[in-house]
């Protein structure tokens, strides 16, 4: 099959779903990543910097182990500035790559942007639009979406988990590739806390490790 993960930033592939990026890795899916915005530091752009920050990303796509990286280099934190631009460049790669099943960020996530991006996708992956996907799951970034308030529309409530008690550790490693990303116990971006998100999951689930989605779609037949 042919997936496809839609993050707004660089490592929120890993911290979303990399376990489930190895599993289909695994399975002899070809999955490729869309990373929409670059990086900025202190809310200012540095090229140099964003160019370090890629390298990250390319080593943890070595760590996964998926087919193709795709940046958007979309201006980080103000994705929410203008959803049609995200929309425009998401249809061209959504229907080169026809994906039967596609990762998106959980709508009410507390970044702006992880907003904004599933905001885009919500209109492109619509099913009128694109018949051949029959899969959609939303995914948790540890970091955003359990820091969202306390309200019914910010839940983040799993119907679908994935055991990937195999790749936790390979999770972990893509994690770390992300050296300005990564961050020490207790903060939700620790090798430690990721570790103890997918235990949790795992719990939930029947599962020694897992992660865990919200359906959007699913289609049989």
């Amino acid at each position: 099959m042919n997936i496809l993960v839609i993050a707004p930033h660089m490592d929120d592939e890993v911290l979303g779903c990399g376990g489930v990026i190895c599993k289909h890795v695994a399975a002899g899916d070809s999955v490729d990543v869309i990373f929409v915005a670059h990086r900025i530091y202190g809310h200012i752009y540095d090229a140099a910097k964003n160019g370090v920050e890629r390298s990250h990303a390319m080593k943890a796509k070595d760590v996964l182990g998926y087919r193709d990286a795709i940046f958007l280099d979309m201006k980080d934190e103000r994705l929410d500035a203008s959803v049609q631009d995200i929309i425009m460049e998401l249809e061209k790669h959504v229907e080169r790559l026809r994906p039967e099943v596609v990762y998106v960020p959980f709508r009410g996530d507390n970044h702006q942007d992880h907003r904004a991006v599933f905001d885009a996708a919500r209109v492109v992956l619509r099913p009128s639009a694109t018949p051949f996907i029959k899969e959609i799951y939303m995914y948790e970034v540890p970091s955003s979406t359990e820091q969202s308030p306390s309200m019914l529309e910010n839940a983040f409530l799993p119907a679908r988990y994935a055991g990937i008690e195999p790749y936790v550790g390979k999770k972990i490693d893509a994690l770390l590739c992300y050296e300005t990303e990564a961050r020490k116990f207790p903060n939700p971006r620790s090798h430690e806390a990721i570790r103890l998100v997918a235990e949790k999951r795992g719990t939930e689930s029947g599962f020694k490790a897992a992660e865990a989605f919200m359906v959007i779609r699913s289609i049989w037949g």
